[in-house]
């Protein structure tokens, strides 16, 4: 079943926010779900973070950084386009509840997918302090609104053009040295994810990770997104997309991550070569 993108918007040279019409996603979605995209019939189908949706319109909003052939394809879809398929929502919903004092930590397009953590958080009474980091100022998004979900923010960038310079794992260690927090929250990179969990880990402060792990059919049957958390394998698809961060295997998870990049690498490079006016273009807003 096709649905519509109904609103497309450039959030900076790499990431865009799309609302996709999709009433029975919207009917069901939580925080901390996802949906699996197809574009079209032969194309790869990739899992998304759902970060907003709205019941009575009908829709849903996910936000994306083009990095592969597939988001790179899916940015150059224009407002009134469709995808061809969406599947979900997935994944086990966020839980936490009233935690009491809450850290969250994001790096990159993970800041996307830590706003309706936050706004859940906040929601449910608890105290939220973000911490988000980009490369640069321009690789920075949704400041704004997550300032209106957390009770303190603290903006780093790679190059120092924003905020304090250095990587979101430096305020997070000074942070947790003067203050005790009931929970920690992270999304971004695996990498980034991995540090944090070590260094909550010191502090015995429990912390959850949303995965964004490989995926084909998205119900436990491929096996392709499979990880280990405390010792046990577990299905990012069905088990997740949340675990402990402390349980995971992160050198075991980040190696299976890059068992496709070779393929990813030609894959895009043929991508580019073939559509060169919507590459140069980098897509339009809607």
């Amino acid at each position: 079943m096709p649905h519509k993108i109904l609103e497309k918007t450039r959030l900076n040279s790499v990431m865009w926010k799309i609302v996709l019409e999709a009433p029975l996603v919207a009917k069901s979605a939580r925080c901390g779900q996802f949906v699996i995209v197809k574009i079209d019939e032969k194309g790869e189908r990739i899992p998304l973070t759902i970060n907003d949706f709205d019941l009575k319109k009908g829709t849903i909003t996910i936000i994306f950084q083009e990095v592969g052939t597939t988001t790179k394809r899916f940015g150059c879809l224009k407002k009134g386009d469709s995808v061809k398929d969406l599947l979900g929502p997935l994944g086990r919903p966020t839980d936490f509840g009233e935690a009491g004092k809450i850290i969250l930590i994001a790096g990159g397009v993970g800041i996307a997918e830590i706003l309706p953590i936050a706004k859940y958080a906040k929601n449910n009474a608890n105290f939220v302090l973000t911490i988000i980091g980009s490369r640069s100022k321009e690789l920075l998004i949704l400041e704004e609104e997550l300032k209106k979900y957390s009770d303190k923010l603290i903006v780093t960038t790679n190059d120092g053009s924003y905020g304090l310079k250095g990587l979101v794992i430096e305020p997070l260690r000074d942070t947790l040295a003067k203050e005790q927090f009931d929970l920690s929250y992270c999304v971004g990179p695996d990498i980034m994810m991995k540090a944090v969990s070590e260094v909550t880990k010191a502090c015995n402060l429990k912390t959850f990770v949303s995965l964004d792990a490989n995926m084909v059919d998205a119900t436990g049957m491929c096996a392709t997104c499979r990880v280990t958390v405390g010792g046990k394998t577990k299905f990012v698809c069905v088990d997740g997309p949340e675990f402990d961060g402390h349980l995971v295997d992160w050198d075991r998870f980040i190696k299976r991550q890059k068992r496709f990049v070779d393929e990813e690498k030609r894959s895009l490079e043929l991508f580019k070569s073939q559509h060169k006016e919507c590459i140069y273009r980098g897509g339009e807003d809607g």
